[in-house]
């Protein structure tokens, strides 16, 4: 699984020119699902999502709340070309990407779990399987990249 979180003062989705979802202050999720991704990868990345320190304490000191903490929202974007790759003719091909009816359960269940972990009316989402026009504003930029599986090692901080 892999999600790029960017931390936004404000976004919203519009589906055939009609805003579907918006939040204030908060994070956007782009979702993306890989074809072998489990329960597992859907609850690991939920905690990573949720604790993702990004904004600063009260007293100012930076990278100590997450968007539980600051009661902020989430807007979650499913995005299978977030595993697209380039063929040699530079064309995209996306067969890393879970296939469209069990990404779409899958999916679903990842919104599911994000409800039961914080607060349902906190996490909003897109429009599986659409042409979406995903409009927001960064606040910093402030971008990170969180994924499970094999690359999720790479992140790991050895001198813990």
């Amino acid at each position: 699984m892999r999600i790029v979180l960017q931390r936004v003062k404000s976004a919203s989705v519009t589906v055939d020119q009609k805003v579907i979802s918006s939040i204030g202050p908060g994070v956007v999720a782009l979702v993306g699902l890989h074809e072998r991704d489990t329960e597992d990868d859907l609850k690991l990345c939920c905690r990573q999502l949720l604790a993702a320190k990004l904004w600063e304490n009260p007293d100012g000191k930076p990278w100590r709340h997450g968007v539980k903490q600051k009661d902020f929202e989430v807007l979650c974007v499913s995005q299978f070309t977030l595993y697209g790759t380039l063929t040699k003719k530079n064309q995209p091909d996306y067969k890393l990407a879970m296939k469209s009816i069990p990404a779409n359960d899958l999916y679903n269940r990842f919104l599911g779990i994000l409800r039961e972990s914080y607060t349902d009316e906190k996490i909003k989402d897109g429009a599986f399987g659409e042409m979406m026009d995903v409009e927001l504003i960064n606040d910093g930029p402030v971008t990170l990249v969180l994924e499970s599986g094999p690359l999720a090692l790479v992140n790991v901080d050895s001198s813990s």
